[in-house]
């Protein structure tokens, strides 16, 4: 058996970094060969956390056949969110808490996707359940990731075992969780410097809903108007974007981490489904979602079901 690739979903998140890189520890240390890669850009508020644990960012690829015939998915499993090859290569292992579509294997693997709030939670199990210690780094990369999945543990989808396990991954890296995680969230919302193109690719995530195509990328922020007073250049990029992929819906979410609110812009033929499914009216193609952080369970099934009943 060769190398195997182990990484996450393109636009990569923190959750999607930082629990490549820890599987990819687990895996060393059980004696396998492995390596942790990226399809995307890191992120700013990822970034903070590859600098405070002394952690250098996972190599980026374009594709994966060229290296390897095997590879590991962590944080997706939605084909057209990974490596555009990846039909092309054999899928061993999925480690993921997100719904399951679009996703079938010519043989058996090692699936574990749990409803918990953050990949690096059912890691940390991993890390356990193989008697293998949780280094000090590798500890604090995990804590980033359920922090920035869970907004500091504020989102619905955070679990008693995020909080758990972020506590003890606390412990291990000698962090206060709450002190370093308001820091790191802060440091991704920084969104002036921010070109339009880097917004939108940010984290963004195409998903088939019944027969439509939806895009949705959210952008965490400390102030919405740092997006928004850029909206008609936001809206160009968008329309762009739905013309090329020929999408249905993109709906651009701005997350207020301070008020734990968004502010959606939806464009599309099927913008309206977000009117249907939120009971908001759109004006200037924007509406306020009061309450609405999680794009995994706030959003994607919420706008799912919208579409499954037209």
């Amino acid at each position: 058996m060769g190398k195997v690739l182990i990484f996450g979903h393109k636009n990569p998140d923190t959750d999607t970094i930082c629990s490549a890189i820890a599987y990819a520890d687990l895996k060393t240390k059980l004696g396998q060969d492995v390596e942790a890669v990226r399809l995307g850009n890191v992120s700013a508020e990822t970034q903070f956390a590859l600098d405070t644990f002394k952690t250098a960012a996972p190599r980026l690829v374009e594709t994966v056949t060229n290296e390897v015939k095997e590879v590991i998915l962590v944080d997706h499993n939605e084909r057209q969110q990974s490596a555009s090859d990846i039909d092309q290569v054999r899928v061993v292992e999925v480690i993921d808490h997100h719904r399951i579509a679009n996703f079938e294997t010519s043989g058996p693997l090692y699936y574990r996707a749990e409803p918990v709030g953050c990949t690096a939670t059912i890691l940390k199990k991993l890390y356990k359940e193989n008697g293998v210690e949780i280094g000090k780094d590798i500890a604090g990369l995990m804590l980033s990731a359920i922090i920035s999945d869970s907004l500091l543990f504020k989102s619905p989808t955070c679990t008693p075992e995020d909080v758990a396990a972020a506590r003890e991954l606390a412990e291990i890296a000698g962090v206060n969780a709450d002190t370093y995680g308001l820091d790191m969230l802060k440091a991704g919302a920084n969104l002036i410097d921010k070109s339009i193109d880097e917004l939108v690719s940010l984290d963004a995530k195409e998903f088939s809903m019944g027969s439509a195509k939806v895009e949705i990328a959210q952008v965490n922020a400390v102030d919405v108007n740092d997006v928004l007073s850029r909206q008609a250049e936001l809206e160009d990029k968008l329309n762009g974007i739905i013309a090329s992929k020929g999408l249905d819906l993109f709906l651009f979410v701005v997350t207020d981490i301070l008020n734990n609110d968004s502010v959606g812009v939806a464009l599309g033929k099927s913008a309206a489904i977000v009117e249907q499914a939120y009971g908001v009216k759109l004006e200037g193609n924007k509406a306020v979602l009061k309450g609405v952080v999680s794009r995994k369970s706030q959003i994607v099934p919420v706008l799912t079901d919208a579409f499954n009943k037209q």
